[in-house]
């Protein structure tokens, strides 16, 4: 079965992802990453998150795939050390200069080649693995059927990914963080600076909109029209991106495509039907809008946001089930929520099961009306099962 793989910004959301369905999870460590700005785990924490991951017959990639400049080269050698002697599965690197010092100091990992390289043909593919590579991490500029063709073509696991952030440059290689804040996108610093809105000038003058400022930003990508195809194709892992997303993104995201590969699995098609249902469960954690990026051909400006972007966010993730008795559930609180608010509970053993809310008990068992105050715990009882873990959301359709 091909493998999803969840992105994790800390241990917590570690486990969340393997928790609602991830095959596989991909972190960054303290150093070397393209998410320096993410809590990122130490190698303690990595110890323990690949434990975990292992009991559960799931897997752990590393992120080293900065761009490496001769100064970032210290401590690499005891960092790969570390790593392989830790049990690691794979590393995902962009430098050259990686393949060879992993072969000799961590020998027991995979070698995953990063979307930082762009990869987009066959040929590169095949000679990325003549050098040693074990995976390609295929570029976000691909199609559909240029997927299709480098799969028939090359012997060796491609990965692609299908959800989450685009980049206005190939794969990420942009100097506007560099330029205009001084922080490296390619050594971990991007500031997302395409992203921003600009003011248009023409010869002095400002010709843009004072109310529409300009965005060079790419839409987020959204694959579920193209999954059946990649499966069918043989792609073997499936990426969602996102490490600096939030526990709740990160469980809805990956639950919801973990769902829809099984069905596909079991049923042998999806119809636009069911692909609407799996597009609106996407829609409950997404906070910008979405198309399908590359996959179908050229990026058209229906795929760009140029003006000031709608936020897409309908569902608040409001509370998190921390255990259940005699029908009352004990919940940390999010976001606010009231008695007579709709909600959700959803989690790896539940699916989207709706509730109103009656009353509910604050800690000294006194009723309330008004849950406001994030990480304070209120009891509410629930007439179904719900489990440590599970996740509760407002629903507003």
């Amino acid at each position: 079965m091909i493998e999803l793989l969840a992105p994790s910004k800390d241990l917590k959301k570690a486990k969340v992802a393997i928790d609602h369905g991830a095959d596989a999870v991909y972190i960054g460590g303290k150093s070397f990453s393209l998410r320096s700005r993410a809590s990122n785990f130490g190698l303690d924490e990595i110890d323990e998150i690949v434990r975990y991951a292992h009991e559960r017959g799931k897997k752990v990639y590393i992120t080293v795939n900065m761009v490496f400049h001769d100064s970032d080269l210290s401590g690499i050698r005891q960092y790969l050390n570390d790593l392989d002697h830790i049990g690691v599965d794979a590393l995902i690197i962009e430098s050259f200069a990686l393949i060879e010092l992993i072969r000799k100091e961590a020998p027991h990992l995979e070698i995953h080649i990063s979307t930082q390289s762009s990869t987009l043909n066959s040929n590169a593919a095949a000679a990325y693995k003549r050098w040693g590579a074990d995976r390609i991490v295929l570029g976000r500029e691909c199609s559909m059927d240029e997927i299709e063709i480098i799969a028939k073509r090359v012997d060796i696991p491609l990965e692609v990914f299908i959800h989450g952030g685009m980049c206005s440059n190939y794969s990420g290689r942009c100097t506007l963080s560099n330029r205009m804040c001084l922080r490296d996108a390619n050594r971990g610093g991007c500031a997302h600076s395409c992203r921003w809105r600009y003011e248009l000038y023409a010869n002095g003058e400002i010709v843009s909109d004072k109310e529409k400022l300009f965005s060079m930003a790419s839409k987020d990508l959204r694959a579920t029209a193209f999954i059946e195809r990649m499966i069918k194709a043989g792609v073997a892992s499936l990426k969602i991106e996102g490490r600096m997303k939030s526990e709740y993104y990160v469980a809805q995201i990956t639950k919801t495509y973990r769902k829809m590969i099984d069905e596909i699995y079991a049923e042998g098609h999806l119809d636009e039907k069911r692909i609407k249902y799996y597009d609106n469960e996407l829609s409950k954690a997404e906070n910008r809008v979405s198309a399908n990026g590359f996959l179908d051909g050229l990026f058209n400006s229906d795929k760009q946001i140029y003006e000031k972007e709608v936020t897409m966010v309908t569902h608040d993730f409001v509370g998190l089930i921390l255990d259940q008795k005699d029908g009352i559930a004990r919940v940390e609180v999010r976001n606010r929520f009231t008695v007579d608010d709709r909600l959700e509970v959803f989690g790896p053993l539940t699916d989207n099961e709706r509730l109103k809310i009656e009353v509910m008990y604050d800690e000294e068992n006194n009723i309330i009306t008004l849950a406001n105050k994030p990480m304070s715990i209120v009891y509410i009882p629930i007439g179904f099962t719900v489990r440590s873990g599970d996740m509760i959301r407002r629903v507003t359709e």
